[in-house]
């Protein structure tokens, strides 16, 4: 990842010094930010390639800040949060934040992430306008990048479609949170399976399934998650 600008944006000094040493020893070009007003001034100073981004911030909170950035730029954006922040993490991930890893965290993990993620811009998925997906009041339109349900466009975040698109495109077939963690997000090392559940929690919200809905998508416990028709 020779010459790729990360951004850190942490209040926490000692964390923006753990992470700059991995990340400069991983040949990337290191920015720090101290608070969400920072951030969004660097931003516009080094145009980073990706932004590493601690939610509990003073001036402006992580949230305000990636709602802020998704506004102009469609920078990949790592939030980090505590593991008791769920629902800033639900919301983070709505607002646009491509991933997020829970504090304490594993350096190392984070330069995977960052390296999975970067690689995936640099070559997105092309879908060709074959790529569509039909089933009984559902429609899957990857190369649209859009999704009917029951005769209504549904608005889907990029990876929520990319989840629908794996699980759709298997009907039957189980998928571990590990496969699909590989899958959309390029993680072929042991990641957090909590970002798949999160993702495919905020799904089956906007897909609006009930009991009534001609499919389904079914938690395998224990092992992950199946997109399923109804007879």
């Amino acid at each position: 990842m020779d010459g790729k600008t990360v951004l850190i944006v942490d209040d926490e000094e000692q964390i923006r010094e753990l992470l700059s040493l991995y990340f400069t020893q991983e040949k990337f070009i290191v920015a720090e930010a101290a608070d969400g007003a920072a951030a969004l001034l660097k931003i516009q100073e080094v145009q980073p390639d990706i932004v590493i981004l601690d939610i509990m911030m003073p001036v402006l909170d992580g949230i305000e800040v990636c709602r802020q950035i998704r506004k102009v730029s469609h920078v990949p954006i790592i939030m980090l949060t505590s593991r008791t922040q769920d629902d800033d993490r639900i919301m983070g991930l709505e607002i646009g934040a491509d991933d997020y890893v829970a504090k304490p965290f594993n350096p190392r993990e984070i330069v995977a992430r960052v390296k999975a993620v970067l690689r995936r811009t640099a070559a997105p998925q092309q879908y060709a306008p074959a790529d569509s997906l039909s089933f009984p009041d559902l429609t899957i339109n990857m190369a649209e990048h859009s999704v009917t349900v029951f005769g209504q466009p549904v608005a889907l975040a990029n990876k929520e479609l990319e989840v629908l698109w794996q699980l759709a495109s298997h009907p039957g077939k189980v998928l571990s949170r590990e496969q699909l963690l590989e899958l959309v997000w390029d993680y072929s090392y042991a990641g957090d399976t909590r970002t798949v559940d999160t993702h495919v929690k905020r799904l089956r919200k906007k897909l609006g399934a009930g009991p009534d809905a001609p499919w389904d998508i079914k938690t395998i416990w224990g092992i992950g998650y199946k997109f399923e028709v109804r007879k």
